[in-house]
């Protein structure tokens, strides 16, 4: 009995050393990966989307993670708005050190509206004060990415 409970803890252990993604490094590939030709910068996603959607590679540099798990992650743009990028599936996540990072990411970029409620559970993940929260009080509509692969340069 004493043995099957010690097997138990150390699965249990491995699977949560399982879930943890790499730490952020140059080279470091995540989901499916990418590569980083045909990109082009995030500040010209915009421009190249057509019938409101853009396929393809964009590069640019992390600002913002999710301090829970790693589930999404914001992409500075020139004109002081972030580009929120979610993960295909949610089949992977990113390491809380790759704030600071240039990226490449592969997948699509959509116009999308997000309600109150979720604007205020985005502000929750990253960890800001219930101040800046409850200055949430209307929907709106921004540029995400959902990536099925990400590098890091």
């Amino acid at each position: 009995m004493k043995y099957l409970l010690i097997v138990c803890c150390l699965f249990i252990c491995l699977l949560s050393i399982g879930q943890q993604p790499t730490p952020a490094e140059k080279g470091i590939a995540y989901g499916s990966g990418s590569i980083s030709e045909g990109v082009i910068h995030v500040n010209d996603v915009e421009k190249n989307m057509k019938n409101n959607k853009f396929e393809g590679r964009i590069t640019g540099k992390v600002v913002e993670v999710c301090q829970e798990k790693g589930c999404w992650m914001k992409i500075e743009r020139s004109n002081g708005e972030k580009l929120m990028v979610k993960f295909k599936d949610y089949g992977f996540f990113m390491p809380k050190n790759i704030v600071g990072k240039e990226v490449v990411l592969d997948g699509e970029a959509t116009v999308k509206e997000v309600s109150v409620k979720q604007q205020k559970h985005y502000a929750e993940d990253a960890g800001k004060s219930k101040e800046e929260i409850e200055k949430i009080k209307e929907p709106k509509k921004e540029l995400q990415f959902v990536a099925k692969g990400v590098l890091v340069l």
